[in-house]
């Protein structure tokens, strides 16, 4: 019988060998902030256009910054948390 090497690890563990922990780890802090990003555009009741205005940008460029599969630079989230009168706070864990 053949063991699995996996077992008894942690998933951060078989992702790291897998090569894979860093792109998840982006993935999911990007829909951490998007799900909180429209939560308090819901609460300001900003339309994507209106943000986009905001931000002097285009509707397109909300699209892709609302889009956790699409990557972001910390200057475009500065730079939309400014423009729904927050300020993105980051932190290493």
């Amino acid at each position: 019988m053949k063991k699995n090497k996996h077992i008894g690890s942690s998933l951060d563990d078989f992702l790291e060998e897998e090569g894979l922990l860093e792109h998840c780890e982006s993935i999911a802090a990007k829909r951490a902030f998007v799900y909180q990003f429209q939560k308090e555009m819901k609460k300001q009741e900003l339309t994507k256009s209106e943000l986009a205005e905001k931000m002097q940008t285009s509707r397109s460029s909300v699209d892709r910054l609302l889009d956790p599969a699409q990557p972001s630079n910390l200057r475009t989230l500065i730079g939309a948390t400014r423009a729904i009168g927050k300020h993105l706070k980051l932190s290493i864990v």
